[in-house]
């Protein structure tokens, strides 16, 4: 009995010892297990990260791929479509216009000038202005006609005096070169190179719809060629007292072409005496032929074809140094007149002047018509 004690009280005190050891044991297992819960946890929120990642990076990548190749005037677009009842996601290249930075007004010689800033009674929008009667030669209005400014293509009358004046074959065929090409200001032309029109032709056209390699083709072909062409101009201007006048090609879009509105009123007064320059420049519409299919020019002034205007001549330009330009012989109330416009700015403000004055002279008896004249801004 001594001896079964002893054994039960062995192996109590086994069981005692050891508990410690086990407790310890569970807990390890327990803190083992959390932790391992916590890293699996852990693991897979990194893994649903790093898929997100992923997402995200392809998109971008998607977008830097789209966006590679891009200019500056192209943007990425999102769209978002219902495609078979899922929702899918695309991104297109779009093209946009840039925006253009808006660049200030070209001012004209004569707003350098100031002229513009000359104020009349008819409110005209021209800063140069000239009435006269054709028969007496007295002026009725007045607006800086002293003043020398770029014609454009008014230059084209005194071309088509020397045309005339030389005696030249108007039946003469014409060709249209690479010289003919408008370097001076890269202007258009109906007019390909190797067009063939004759010499009338080219004269009715330049007059009538202001074309400008019909005006540089008639100059190249005078004897001596255009130098020899330019020099008649001037000669013919100095002829006709023109002091303020200077011309360096027959097409008038150099702005070296100058005048003042007294000498054109000259101009106007001179050409008018020939028929065919009347005929040409009123005009409203001509068809030619220059090889190929016909073309029809239309006149460059919309007064010609109004029934209250009675107009024998006139001449339109325009280039940025010289503004809207126009000079007109007509007939009002049964009196011969000549206007001169230049530096007028608005495509259409040179006729709205004309309109001014053709009124004005219409509701002014000619016995009691008050002289209008300014200058340097005095009335």
């Amino acid at each position: 009995m001594g001896k079964s004690a002893l054994i039960v009280f062995l192996s109590l005190f086994l069981v005692l010892a050891n508990a410690p050891a086990a407790l310890a044991s569970d807990q390890t297992k327990q803190s083992t297990a959390k932790k391992s819960a916590a890293g699996t946890a852990s693991a897979h929120k990194k893994t649903a990260a790093k898929t997100g990642s992923r997402k995200h990076a392809v998109i971008a990548a998607r977008g830097r791929s789209n966006t590679a190749s891009f200019n500056k005037n192209e943007k990425l677009v999102k769209k978002v479509a219902m495609v078979n009842g899922r929702r899918k996601v695309t991104y297109q290249r779009v093209a946009f216009a840039p925006v253009v930075p808006a660049l200030p007004p070209v001012l004209s010689a004569g707003e350098q000038a100031g002229l513009n800033l000359t104020h009349d009674p008819l409110e005209l929008k021209s800063s140069v202005a000239l009435v006269l009667d054709q028969n007496s030669s007295e002026v009725l209005l007045d607006k800086n006609s002293q003043v020398a400014l770029p014609i454009a293509s008014l230059t084209k009358l005194m071309t088509s005096m020397v045309v005339v004046e030389s005696k030249q074959d108007m039946n003469e065929v014409l060709a249209v070169t690479d010289d003919d090409i408008d370097r001076e200001k890269h202007s258009s032309s109906r007019l390909r190179i190797g067009s063939q029109l004759t010499r009338a032709d080219m004269l009715h056209i330049a007059l009538m719809s202001s074309e400008n390699r019909a005006a540089s083709a008639l100059g190249r072909n005078y004897p001596g060629g255009l130098p020899a062409f330019v020099a008649a101009m001037n000669a013919k201007a100095k002829a006709l007292g023109m002091t303020e006048t200077h011309y360096v090609d027959s097409t008038g879009l150099s702005h070296l072409n100058v005048a003042s509105a007294r000498d054109l009123s000259r101009l106007v007064m001179a050409a008018y005496q020939h028929p065919v320059i009347r005929q040409y420049s009123t005009d409203s519409k001509y068809v030619v032929e220059p090889g190929g299919r016909p073309l029809q020019y239309s006149t460059s002034n919309h007064l010609v074809d109004k029934p209250e205007w009675q107009i024998g001549l006139q001449k339109t330009g325009y280039i940025n140094e010289a503004g809207r330009c126009m000079v007109m012989q007509t007939t009002i109330d049964g009196r011969q007149i000549v206007m001169v416009f230049l530096d007028s700015r608005g495509k259409y403000s040179r006729q709205a002047d004309a309109d001014r004055v053709r009124k004005w002279l219409a509701d002014s008896h000619p016995a009691t018509l008050t002289r209008v004249k300014l200058a340097d801004g005095q009335t």
